[in-house]
């Protein structure tokens, strides 16, 4: 269910709305929630990590910790919410496909129980290519960050 939040600038997108916006599922669908969504502008999406995730069986068991390329594919699932969002109901289930990938800093480890608050902002859009920066953050935290550009492609 989409709630309007003034005080975060826009609206709250829940699980189920972002699966109707895009094609991700589990064990790949890398956010949780949507807390702020500023069409045309910016968006900011909640990863909630848990122990439970397929990938810390194998990076690593004995001290799990989120592999960066899937801190990078958050970034790029809430600037896919934020497309979705930006262009409107038709563009729902449109796939978004990496182009580039700059500049991308791993900080400091995600770990089991971290909130992840993935801020992205648009940077431009050219007909269906689009750049923005990511940060992930915990709390003030900041963990990762990246440029990346990204075409909008429908099925």
């Amino acid at each position: 269910m989409d709630t309007e939040d003034p005080a975060a600038g826009g609206a709250t997108i829940d699980i189920g709305r972002i699966m109707d916006m895009i094609p991700h599922r589990y064990p790949f669908l890398m956010i949780d929630r949507v807390t702020e969504v500023v069409a045309g502008v910016s968006a900011v999406g909640i990863k909630n990590v848990t122990i439970d995730e397929p990938f810390f069986q194998g990076h690593f068991p004995a001290q799990p910790i989120m592999p960066g390329v899937l801190l990078i594919e958050a970034m790029a699932q809430t600037a896919a919410v934020l497309v979705v969002e930006t262009l409107g109901i038709d563009r729902e289930g449109s796939l978004v496909y990496f182009m580039s990938i700059d500049n991308a800093r791993f900080r400091k480890p995600v770990v089991p129980g971290d909130t992840v608050h993935i801020h992205v902002r648009k940077q431009q859009s050219r007909g269906n290519v689009w750049k923005f920066k990511g940060e992930a953050r915990v709390g003030d935290t900041l963990m990762a960050e990246a440029t990346y550009a990204a075409m909008i492609v429908d099925e």
